[in-house]
């Protein structure tokens, strides 16, 4: 018999509520519960089985969602050899989706939610530069298009959901997910995070996948840098700076929200009412579900101790507005005894599990519910995503100096020495949340370099150290090798690598546990640092190259701000490259030698040491001048990139001079390519606010644009200024416009920008 709720042509809302009707208790709960998936199947002998004990689970409709059914890392146990090619990806999936469709009294499908943090966390997908990087190209719709290339490589295979963009900012770069960010900046982290929504969303129902927003709230300003610790600030920054991503991501349609670990002002974000049910949906609007991080549930009452029990945590969770747990292990738990026991009401298990379902419906997983094999491995082959991703690399790539024209290079150079731990080490070069990589997938600086040059130039390469070690055995040999060189790229920085038997992994959250050095990663979730010079001797291996008077470019391959003045102040250039994926290698090698003019701006700012933390731009005009033994300068400011052309900036206008706060205000610019080569400018506008009746910072990005420029062209850039723009939040926390005179900052860097006035006068209608 079919009933209303398998009627597509039916709104979602009626589906659900005939749905949610015919559900039992247990089957309500059990869309709620989201199980660990890389345990619910056996990959033994080439074939694919169900786990026994998920069986029973799946046909009493215990189990609403998997996490990870197709990741592969060291948490999970999953190898190159055990794990899932694209095409047995899609058959397990539609294996396990097709016994709880038919073996279930309702037949409701699963929902796959996986990793896709800068890919697909997957054997043979492709390994996209981090959400660092991504940032540091300034360009949302390239963005955009990489975000939708992975949603159709994850939805080939059968996952409709993921866990990103992470959308925290970035207060302390000490903390070990920098490398997931978008960096500082709210304008930034918005325009990116949004970017990101509407390319994993673009091909709903079919060919997208839920983009799962993170972590609500203020994850990225947790004290000292350490990762999940208190976020002690102020209801009006937490407004201002934290949540303003999210809530740009909500009105772009984002279908899920996860949780934060940490707390703010003593109150879980997990259990944290007025963000997640007061803000998020009253305010905003939201109508997606909430889903908590994994382990999240278990922390109220075993880390911050707002709850006596699994019970009491469960309804905390549910009260506040939390959907689904992620692991599942409190809900499966104590979820039933907690409805039987009244602490929750039916109506508050209906509206969650309402919730879920409205999302399954979205998705088409009712009418879609199985994927095809055969187009999971042809998606997976795309030569198109691999250049997306190698675009990507070149565009974040930042050009922090390059005194004297040392880049770029020559390609007629004919001896030339590759060195240092992350020059040949792919998974050097991949970030965290990666899975294992066949060799020939991952092109390397090393690799990148001899690619380029072929077989006219002589290529040799010495490790020299390794990140983290402080052995200097191997220095040695590295010098020798620079002397016999024309020139030297020495490729240093962190490593987010999960290798396998080098480290702990914590198996209720999969993060890192690991605080011993003699482990070669110092970058990931959960791997915080108390400093940000570079890790191991790797500064020795650069002072002793740069000794022997060979040219040396220094290149950067890593997920946090690397601090480091002796380099600023000794090497001639240096290239920013973060974890650059897959292709890095390949875009490292189109900048070191022009084919790829550098375009890329730091989303974060770079301080000269950790003594001077926070360093972020949009600082008060009261955060002092500076301490006994130095300023408060960073090394390298956000919004910084230098380019091997130069561009200038003339004519910049207000039109009009005057509004209202209702009204709105065109500000352009010309800008000149005045070099001989083409390039990529970031034109990026600044507002301050000169009075008000609230401390406002010195600097705001409120706009920013990419333009492309042959040489001598110019192009005229205008930006409107609007509400949006100009609004603050005020001491009743309530979003406001008030009159006043607005300073107006234009330019390609934040050093040298045009000024001009915008004056707000009161609106008639407010007298």
């Amino acid at each position: 018999m079919k009933y209303p709720y398998s009627d597509a042509a039916l709104p979602v809302g009626k589906r659900v509520a005939d749905l949610l009707g015919r559900m039992t208790t247990d089957e309500k709960i059990g869309q709620l519960i989201q199980l660990f998936g890389w345990k619910a199947y056996v990959h033994k002998d080439g074939a694919i089985t169900i786990a026994d004990d998920y069986k029973e689970k799946l046909a009493r409709g215990g189990i609403g969602s998997f996490y990870g059914f197709l990741r592969a890392d060291p948490w999970t146990g999953v190898t190159l050899e055990s794990g899932l090619a694209p095409k047995e990806s899609a058959e397990a999936v539609n294996l396990v989706q097709r016994y709880a469709i038919e073996n279930s009294r309702l037949g409701i499908p699963v929902l796959f939610g996986e990793e896709c943090a800068h890919g697909h966390m997957s054997i043979g997908a492709t390994v996209f530069p981090v959400p660092i990087a991504a940032a540091s190209t300034w360009n949302p719709e390239l963005f955009e298009q990489a975000c939708s290339a992975v949603a159709e490589e994850t939805r080939s295979r059968g996952g409709a959901a993921t866990y990103s963009p992470i959308l925290d900012i970035v207060r302390d770069p000490r903390w070990g997910r920098t490398e997931e960010t978008f960096g500082e900046d709210p304008v930034l982290c918005a325009e990116m995070g949004t970017a990101a929504v509407r390319g994993l969303q673009s091909g709903l129902p079919d060919r997208g996948i839920a983009a799962t927003v993170k972590h609500f709230a203020a994850y990225g300003a947790s004290m000292g840098g350490r990762n999940g610790a208190p976020a002690n600030i102020g209801p009006i920054e937490l407004r201002e700076k934290d949540l303003y991503p999210f809530e740009k991501a909500i009105e772009a349609g984002a279908l899920s929200v996860m949780t934060a670990y940490n707390e703010i002002d003593g109150v879980p974000c997990t259990s944290n009412r007025e963000l997640l049910t007061d803000i998020l949906r009253d305010t905003w609007g939201f109508d997606g579900f909430v889903i908590t991080d994994c382990g999240a549930l278990g922390m109220l009452a075993g880390g911050h101790r707002v709850a006596e029990d699994g019970q009491n945590a469960a309804a905390l969770a549910l009260q506040a507005g939390v959907d689904m747990e992620m692991s599942g292990e409190v809900f499966e738990a104590h979820l039933r005894e907690a409805v039987d026991n009244g602490i929750v009401p039916m109506g508050t298990l209906d509206q969650a599990a309402a919730r879920v379902l409205s999302v399954k419906f979205r998705l088409g997983l009712f009418e879609n519910p199985y994927v095809d094999p055969k187009r999971a491995e042809s998606v997976s082959e795309r030569g198109e995503h691999r250049y997306l991703a190698r675009k990507m690399a070149q565009e974040g790539i930042v050009l922090l100096q390059n005194r004297n024209g040392r880049l770029p290079l020559s390609k007629a150079i004919r001896r030339i020495a590759v060195i240092g731990p992350n020059a040949a080490n792919r998974y050097n070069q991949l970030g965290d949340y990666t899975s294992p990589q066949p060799a020939d997938a991952i092109v390397t600086v090393l690799g990148g370099i001899r690619s380029k040059l072929g077989p006219d130039a002589e290529v040799r390469y010495a490790e020299g150290c390794r990140v983290c070690s402080v052995d200097r055995s191997q220095i040695g040999e590295a010098a020798a090798l620079a002397r016999w060189a024309d020139a030297a790229v020495v490729v240093v920085g962190g490593s987010s690598a999960r290798q396998f038997g080098d480290n702990m992994i914590d198996q209720t959250t999969g993060a890192n546990l690991v605080q011993d050095t003699s482990v070669d990663m110092d970058t990931g979730e959960g791997v915080d640092r108390s400093d940000l010079a570079l890790s191991g001797v790797q500064l020795e291996l650069v002072q002793a190259v740069f000794d022997t008077g060979v040219p040396v470019v220094v290149v950067f391959v890593n997920g946090r701000p690397v601090s480091e003045p002796w380099i600023a102040e000794h090497i001639d250039a240096v290239l920013e490259a973060w974890y650059p994926g897959q292709e890095g290698g390949h875009a490292v090698a189109d900048i070191l030698f022009g084919d790829c003019n550098p375009s890329g701006k730091l989303p974060v700012s770079i301080p000269k040491n950790v003594g001077q933390l926070p360093v972020y731009y949009n600082v008060k005009k009261t955060n002092g001048k500076r301490y006994l033994e130095t300023d408060t300068e960073p090394l390298y400011r956000f919004g910084h990139g230098l380019s091997y052309t130069t561009f200038a900036y003339s004519g910049l206008t207000v039109a009009p001079e005057r509004i209202t706060a209702e009204d709105e205000a065109s500000v352009t610019v010309r800008v000149t390519n005045t070099g001989s080569v083409a390039g990529q400018e970031v034109v990026q506008l600044y507002i301050r606010d000169e009075i008000c009746s609230v401390t406002r910072p010195v600097m705001e990005l409120k706009r920013f644009a990419k333009i492309a420029l042959a040489p001598g062209e110019e192009k005229t850039v205008t930006f409107t200024l609007g509400r949006d723009q100009l609004q603050f939040v005020d001491q009743s926390l309530g979003r406001i416009v008030e009159p006043g005179r607005f300073m107006i900052y234009v330019g390609g860097d934040p050093t040298a920008l045009l000024t001009a006035e915008l004056i707000v006068e009161r609106s008639m209608k407010n007298n």
